[in-house]
């Protein structure tokens, strides 16, 4: 029976992908590993996205390694500095050396009788077929398709004489200086785009159909800052670390408990960044509650800033129709453009797009039950790696890879071969892969894995509770089945018995 070529594969050279590999190599050092990339460079969604003013949307001190101290004094960075970030930690621990690029993986097949996946990738342009193997596969991703974002099918946009652009395929060539650019959406890549491109565009308008919530927050961390300069840079990382996950737990609480309250708060910065004449209950003020979808964050006000001086403004209404120059809508207004920016989001797939199978029989990712926010019920020895939704990606990734390794040690004392999460618990109910009321995440949660009404099979989106449970929590669970590998068959004694 032959020896797979990694005990473990890792899929994507991301923030997730390098993380993985630090926790692999550190915790269990006596496995081999390798990451496959489907592009040619470290950095996954920092790498991918290049529209103006990209930034991070979380504090570098959550968003950074629990490993790796952030040291820049900036807290919510620009995306080179964290794709910077990201490749010096590949560097630093020679992450990089194991990655291989241009490899897409695309299915992955177990076999029980070998307790080895094979993965099926594609490689370089001429995509030529290659199969390795390996006992555990680890999906790190993400959760979107990188060949393209979502757009609505807009009416008559084909009637525009204009460029249309996604953020998510930003073109080298794009000159906006000077130029009318409308930009279609209220979230975060929206707001970050608006003020950036204001700074040389003749007028940038974000079109929104309708408003998000919206918070001012420096760019910089003053507390982390007088840390850093009076402490050893990790341990100021730490203190930093914490004092920041405890303060957006906090403010998650209070969202859920007294959604009011935090509206009316979220709403005063606004009226007191835009003036009080400014039309905040029209363009600012949603209709859901705080944290049913995810806020924005600007630094330093910025979109408020660029607004107030005229550079940009905010226009909440439904699209008609597109005009060789411009938008019509249903107020009857028409907006004037040269450039239509298309910030309407992401489109999710579970896993990257990776067709599953086990033991020949292909496993339909969207009728399983997520264990633990990472395995897969009833699909031996996968995890992946997702971050949180109220919060950032990485703290989730990193407790996510601390577990698998606690998994994949504790298979190696026992002499285990294979984990599978099974759904032997008749009273645990189906509910959502997540309770977020977000465009993006409607459209696609019918085709991620359920969660269910309790542990281990719910998600709760809460650092704290994760810690208690993918740190110290039980390896071993009612819901996790081992086993170990099936012994060899020797031919001989086939033959023997049956003369």
């Amino acid at each position: 029976m032959p020896a797979p070529d990694f005990d473990v594969l890792i899929v994507g050279a991301g923030l997730s992908g390098i993380g993985a590999g630090y926790h692999l190599q550190t915790n269990c050092p006596d496995r081999t590993y390798a990451i496959l990339e489907g592009r040619e460079a470290i950095g996954g969604t920092w790498d991918l996205f290049r529209y103006p003013g990209i930034r991070s949307d979380s504090d570098m001190y959550t968003l950074g390694y629990s490993f790796r101290p952030w040291t820049s004094p900036k807290a919510i960075a620009d995306g080179a500095s964290i794709l910077d970030y990201v490749r010096d930690t590949a560097r630093t621990y020679g992450i990089d050396k194991e990655i291989r690029f241009h490899r897409s993986v695309k299915r992955a097949d177990w076999s029980s009788q070998d307790a080895m996946w094979t993965v099926e990738v594609e490689r370089g342009p001429e995509k030529t077929v290659e199969r390795l193997t390996c006992n555990f596969l680890f999906m790190c991703s993400g959760y979107y398709k990188y060949e393209k974002g979502y757009t609505p099918d807009f009416p008559g946009i084909g009637n525009f004489s204009g460029r249309v652009v996604h953020p998510q395929k930003w073109p080298d060539d794009l000159d906006y200086a000077g130029r009318n650019v409308v930009v279609i959406g209220s979230g975060a890549t929206a707001v970050t785009l608006v003020p950036e491109m204001a700074r040389t565009a003749a007028h940038v308008t974000m079109l929104q159909r309708s408003p998000t919530y919206v918070v001012a927050r420096p760019d910089e961390d003053d507390i982390a800052n007088w840390l850093r300069a009076r402490l050893p840079a990790k341990l100021a990382y730490g203190i930093t670390r914490w004092k920041n996950v405890l303060r957006g737990m906090y403010f998650y609480r209070m969202c859920k408990r007294k959604p009011d309250h935090v509206k009316n708060l979220i709403l005063g910065g606004v009226r007191h960044a835009l003036g009080q004449d400014y039309d905040v209950a029209k363009h600012f003020t949603p209709r859901y509650k705080p944290w049913d979808q995810r806020l924005c964050l600007v630094p330093n006000g910025d979109l408020f800033r660029s607004i107030k001086s005229g550079q940009s403004s905010v226009v909440t209404d439904t699209i008609t129709g597109f005009t060789g120059n411009g938008i019509t809508l249903a107020s009857g207004q028409t907006l004037d453009a040269d450039i239509v920016v298309t910030a309407t989001g992401l489109d999710l797939q579970v896993l990257g797009g990776l067709e599953v199978s086990v033991d020949g029989a292909h496993v339909d990712l969207s009728k399983t039950m997520n264990y633990k926010g990472l395995m897969y019920s009833g699909v031996p020895n996968l995890a992946s790696a997702t971050g949180y939704t109220n919060a950032s990606w990485t703290l989730k990734c990193d407790l996510t890879c601390e577990y698998v390794c606690r998994l994949l040690n504790y298979m190696k004392a026992k002499g285990y071969a294979q984990a599978t999460p099974r759904r032997t618990d008749p009273t645990v109910t189906e509910l959502p892969w997540l309770d977020f009321s977000s465009g993006y995440v409607q459209r696609a949660v019918d085709k991620f894995p359920r969660q269910g009404s309790k542990r281990p099979w719910r998600l709760y989106q809460n650092y704290a509770l994760d810690i208690v449970t993918l740190r110290f929590g039980k390896v071993k669970d009612e819901a996790m089945e081992f086993k170990r590998k099936p012994a060899a068959i020797d031919v001989r004694d086939v033959k023997q018995s049956a003369a």
